[in-house]
């Protein structure tokens, strides 16, 4: 880049969801409708907790490169540099760390003593996140699950309980808001799914 060319701002959020539907995600069935509406609740929900505008819109585009929870991806890893010059770098980062992450392997991690370890189910590496980008995990998590949870009462009632037990060792890296919502969620209250 030369001395006169500037970065390109990223892109903003009607650009990105834009950009989501031009990758199929207004036509992928999602619990509560399609992907992108799913998405769009994630960011709303995020937004609604305070998060950061780069919080909420990595939030908008999480599944951009599938989850292990949700194995159609949007655009494939090569395309990462494409998802970073629309919602900037860090933005595209914690998409990375929310794709990759190997929930058998890293939720049992989270919590405890020590430094929570991340699986890359990617690429099969472990790694410590820093707390940062772990915060901004946590949340996007907790957004992703309580709305799947909303509009998909089976999957609620297999996984519901969990996401609580996954979250309470970490509840003072979520946001208060955050953490009420899981806490005040009722299908969180029971045993383990």
């Amino acid at each position: 880049m030369t001395e006169n060319q500037s970065v390109p701002a990223p892109a903003d959020r009607c650009g990105i969801e834009d950009f989501l539907r031009s990758r199929d995600a207004a036509d992928l069935p999602h619990p509560g409708g399609t992907l992108l509406e799913h998405l769009t609740r994630v960011r709303r929900r995020l937004a609604d907790w305070g998060a950061s505008h780069e919080i909420q819109v990595a939030g908008l585009c999480h599944a951009a490169y599938g989850t292990d929870g949700f194995a159609r991806s949007l655009m494939g890893l090569g395309d990462r540099p494409v998802l970073a010059a629309l919602i900037g770098e860090r933005a595209e980062a914690l998409v990375y760390l929310y794709a990759s992450c190997d929930r058998t392997a890293t939720y049992p991690r989270l919590g405890g003593d020590r430094r929570p370890v991340f699986r890359d189910r990617f690429t099969g590496a472990d790694h410590d996140p820093a707390t940062e980008d772990l915060r901004a995990f946590l949340e996007i998590t907790a957004a992703n699950e309580l709305d799947v949870f909303e509009h998909d009462r089976e999957l609620a009632n297999r996984h519901g309980a969990g996401l609580r037990l996954v979250l309470e060792p970490v509840r003072h890296l979520l946001s208060a808001g955050a953490w009420e919502a899981v806490r005040r969620w009722p299908g969180g209250r029971g045993p383990a799914a």
